[in-house]
């Protein structure tokens, strides 16, 4: 937990050095969008820390608690494969967050059209999207179910 809140506040005080940087000289929008992808950068790389933290952490428990790791560990290909048949809908949502996020889609800030819901994303993670429309109302989106986003904040970029 201690360790996750550190990490955490490192990834976020380094990411906002970078977004205040002018790395994009000239136009202000185009700055903006350089603070906006660091925003959503900094919530995927805060979520990724948390799950890696939680997993060494569970780790160095089954450790202190004399359970042997090395059949657990040779076991976890077995269960990974198991896991991964059962769970395709995860892995399809985590890969095309990545692939939504190194092609710059949206970000944090983006006034966007996805699966018919019209609004501003609040968050955007590895598995999930935030979106919150004109009523208020916040919709979690799957990014494997996004198959379609129109973006309004892109419109004049070239």
């Amino acid at each position: 937990m201690f360790l996750q809140k550190i990490s955490s506040r490192a990834i976020t005080k380094t990411l906002s050095k970078v977004a205040e940087a002018d790395l994009i000289p000239g136009e202000k929008r185009l700055v903006t969008r350089q603070r906006e992808r660091t925003k959503t950068a900094a919530s995927v790389l805060n979520s990724s820390s948390k799950a890696i933290i939680g997993l060494i952490a569970g780790a160095m428990i089954l450790g202190e608690l004399d359970v042997d790791l090395g059949p657990l560990v040779a076991s976890a290909g077995v269960v990974g494969f198991a896991v991964g048949l059962g769970a395709q809908s995860i892995v399809r949502d985590v890969l095309s967050g990545i692939i939504m996020l190194l092609e710059d889609q949206y970000g944090v800030g983006d006034s966007v059209e996805v699966l018919e819901v019209k609004g501003k994303v609040e968050s955007v993670g590895l598995r999930v999207t935030t979106i919150r429309d004109q009523k208020g109302t916040l919709w979690y989106l799957r990014n494997g179910e996004i198959l379609k986003v129109g973006n309004s904040s892109q419109r004049s970029r070239s």
